[in-house]
């Protein structure tokens, strides 16, 4: 048997989802494009800029600038 909850006592994470969901419909519905359209755009958009701070992050590695400083001056 389940026990149903007060709407009161609902957890964080239901209230979170639903304002969650209710955010993408309303970004969806304000940009003109079906939700799953936003989904994907927005996990391109995702990785892109993972993949650009990645790259920023491995060309700021302390070994790497050292090599770079040091060939500089050879």
């Amino acid at each position: 048997m389940s026990r149903q909850q007060d709407p009161e006592s609902t957890p964080f994470t239901a209230h979170s989802s639903w304002l969650a969901g209710l955010a993408t419909s309303l970004l969806a519905r304000s940009l003109n494009m079906p939700e799953p359209l936003l989904h994907a755009t927005g996990s391109l958009v995702f990785a892109q800029v993972y993949a650009i701070e990645t790259r920023a992050a491995r060309s700021l590695c302390p070994r790497r600038l050292r090599g770079q400083l040091l060939a500089w001056f050879r």
